[in-house]
């Protein structure tokens, strides 16, 4: 029993992890252009920022589920397969960009408008400002955001388990529902807590020292 757990969260933890990655290089740029090129913002561009906030809305309305259907071809594409953590990378990475994107947007939203226009005035260049002002002083969002992401892609990585997408999901499915276990079921549940939870913990000590600066 504890090598197949052992194996699926290493599975668990290598989707959630790449997700993450791509879910920041991506998800942080666009949460960022939502803010700079609304009206008001360093550089508005109301045509792009509606065009770019209705792409963020379409992807959050997805559920999950449907949206794993959705894209396999996609991802068979890029991958070669639609089965294993390495696919499941891909529909979990779509999933939480635009999810990501918005809280990025109400994080920066925060800032205080006052340090922006200083800036401005003193003649700081706009990347500049966003580089060394904006993202900054947005840093304990912005982490508290990612937080909520990683939450978000561990429960998005125990359903990509339905489509053999490996991890803990996939175990409580196969080992767990199909064959009437109730040790991997709950196991399964327990490990994913503890996941939730170590994550969770991280990042509140991580705001916390953030906050204190």
């Amino acid at each position: 029993m504890w090598p197949v757990l052992w194996f699926g969260t290493l599975d668990t933890i290598y989707m959630v992890l790449w997700a993450t990655i791509f879910s920041i290089l991506v998800g942080l740029p666009l949460g960022v252009l939502l803010v700079t090129t609304d009206r008001g913002g360093l550089t508005p561009a109301p045509v792009l920022r509606a065009v770019l906030s209705a792409v963020v809305n379409v992807g959050r309305s997805l559920p999950f589920i449907v949206l794993m259907v959705a894209v396999l071809a996609l991802t068979r594409l890029l991958i070669g397969t639609t089965i294993g953590p390495t696919a499941a990378v891909v529909p979990l990475s779509i999933g939480a960009i635009p999810f990501f994107a918005r809280l990025v947007e109400t994080s920066l939203r925060e800032v205080d408008r006052g340090v922006i226009e200083a800036a401005h005035a003193m003649g700081t260049r706009k990347l500049t400002i966003v580089g060394k002002v904006l993202l900054p002083e947005a840093l304990p969002g912005l982490v508290a955001g990612l937080v909520m992401t990683v939450v978000a892609l561990v429960s998005y990585s125990a359903m990509a388990g339905a489509i053999g997408g490996g991890g803990l999901g996939d175990v409580a499915i196969r080992k767990g529902y199909q064959q009437f276990d109730d040790y991997y079921l709950w196991a399964t549940v327990v490990l994913l807590v503890i996941i939730v939870q170590a994550a969770q913990s991280l990042g509140d000590l991580l705001i916390r020292r953030l906050s204190h600066r």
